[in-house]
């Protein structure tokens, strides 16, 4: 089961987005996420949460997926 973002405990407004269906809570700063999960996400949600965001680095380390902000370009 998936969540939306007005199913899970969050402090900032989020955007629309499709969660995995254990996430607890959705921190956002800018364009990184940290969501964290009652137990393990597994591979599955890690790539619910890949497929959107694309041209983010997105990883898995246990309760946590992590959304990494875009590199700023260099100017």
């Amino acid at each position: 089961m998936n969540h939306a973002a007005e199913d899970i405990r969050s402090n900032e407004d989020l955007p629309t987005r499709t969660w995995p269906g254990a996430t607890l809570a959705v921190t956002h700063l800018d364009d990184a996420y940290v969501v964290h999960a009652c137990g393990d996400f597994d591979i599955d949600d890690l790539n619910l949460v890949r497929r959107q965001f694309p041209h983010h680095r997105v990883t898995l380390d246990g309760d946590v997926i992590t959304v990494w902000p875009r590199p700023r370009g260099t100017g």
